[in-house]
């Protein structure tokens, strides 16, 4: 019987399980590097998106059918993602502080010039306006579907939320093709190290929020959301408008003032 309003989690196996798959995954990435075998990384991925499945399942249910996040646990919850996006935030601010020392001290090894005259930077008018023109639009859909939300209009937010997690979809493809297309590689002098380490990271970031996003969209499809209790699209809103913040950031300081 729960008797009290606070969040007190049941004994679950997954977060142990999770630590091991992630630790067998990063070992195989390992050996895929310098053995060039990849059926470790493959087997650590594959146990690692399993123990997501449960895990949010275990999640979903405790927060939908149990009517275990109450007000007050949500109030936790709202806190917890708050001061994980912060932490997300100095995370990147980590690597912006690279690329500023690099560009404003070049050092003798690149030639004293940023970019180094071996490098040829991407065009900002190609792909990466493209992609930016694609977050800020499904910054604008993630948040039409919130209001839909609120408003009950279940149609307009699963269409709209639909948007979000194509254009996210979109936005990895085309970086994928410019990764592709790239005449540097990361091994390319502290340019090529700071640029693919910066925009490689928020790739990831594209990829979780899109994930986040596609599991609210089936959540919703599933009417596990109401007007006035939907914190997990709300967190999933907020990584993606953080996303978002920090893409435009790396559009206007990499790829404009950088090259």
């Amino acid at each position: 019987m729960k008797n009290h309003p606070f969040h007190l989690v049941e004994y679950s196996p997954w977060p142990l399980i999770g630590a091991f798959s992630v630790m067998i995954m990063v070992t195989g990435m390992l050996k895929w590097f310098h053995l060039y075998k990849s059926n470790l990384l493959l087997l650590g991925t594959l146990i690692t998106l399993l123990v997501m499945y449960q895990w949010w399942r275990d999640v979903v249910r405790e927060g939908t059918f149990q009517g275990l996040h109450t007000f007050k646990v949500s109030m936790g919850l709202k806190l917890g993602m708050i001061l994980f996006i912060v932490s997300e935030i100095f995370f990147f601010i980590s690597f912006f502080w690279s690329f500023f020392y690099s560009m404003l001290n070049p050092t003798i090894e690149i030639g004293l010039n940023w970019p180094p005259q071996s490098i040829s930077p991407f065009n900002p008018l190609h792909i990466p306006l493209l992609n930016t023109v694609i977050l800020i639009s499904s910054g604008f859909t993630v948040t039409w579907a919130h209001h839909s939300l609120i408003e009950n209009n279940y149609s307009q937010a699963i269409q709209s939320l639909s948007l979000t997690v194509m254009l996210g979809v979109y936005f990895t493809l085309l970086q994928g093709l410019e990764y592709y297309e790239a005449p540097f590689t990361i091994s390319d002098s502290s340019y090529g190290s700071t640029f693919f380490m910066m925009t490689g990271f928020h790739g990831i970031h594209v990829m979780i929020g899109t994930i986040f996003l596609s599991v609210c969209l089936m959540r919703l499809y599933n009417n596990h959301f109401s007007s006035i209790h939907h914190f997990g699209f709300e967190a999933a809103a907020w990584y993606w408008h953080f996303v978002d913040v920090v893409w435009l950031f790396l559009y206007i300081l990499v790829y404009w003032l950088g090259s």
